[in-house]
């Protein structure tokens, strides 16, 4: 399973279950829309999808989670991009890339839950988090799928 994460090479050769692909796919463009609204709509983002009552706040404040909040966007689009890069060139990367992606929205909920920030409770940041948790689920599944045998697949 090692071998899968970490190959000696990569190269286009994919020897994982083909629906980790299209799930993988799917998480990218998740991902680069998620980055790309969060450089675009900072403001809106962090007050609606993730609940943060930037009106609450000082200027400075209010400015200083807008940057980060754009910031972050920018890293998102960034690892987006280098998952576009994954699917077009070089799928041997897909189960490790799968892995990076899990530790990035782990890590981040567990962060969160290490520096709690208070939610002005608008319902889209209940939606906010569903969306983040629907793929956390996403990547689990197609983490595992990814380091399959092609003869443990159907098909």
């Amino acid at each position: 399973m090692l071998n899968r994460i970490f190959p000696k090479h990569f190269n286009n050769t994919y020897s994982g279950h083909r629906l980790a692909i299209w799930l993988f796919a799917l998480v990218v463009l998740m991902e680069l829309s998620m980055g790309t609204n969060s450089i675009i709509n900072t403001r809106t983002v962090a007050m609606s999808a993730d609940g943060i009552p930037l009106d609450r706040y000082g200027a400075g404040g209010a400015d200083a989670v807008i940057a980060l909040f754009a910031i972050a966007g920018l890293f998102r689009v960034l690892l987006a991009l280098q998952g576009v890069l994954v699917l077009i060139r070089y799928r041997a990367m897909i189960p490790f890339m799968y892995l990076l992606l899990l530790i990035l929205h782990l890590g981040s909920k567990a962060l969160l839950l290490l520096n709690p920030v208070a939610k002005s409770g608008v319902s889209t940041a209940q939606l906010g988090s569903a969306f983040v948790f629907a793929i956390i689920g996403m990547l689990l599944i197609g983490f595992v799928l990814s380091t399959l045998n092609k003869a443990n697949s159907p098909g």
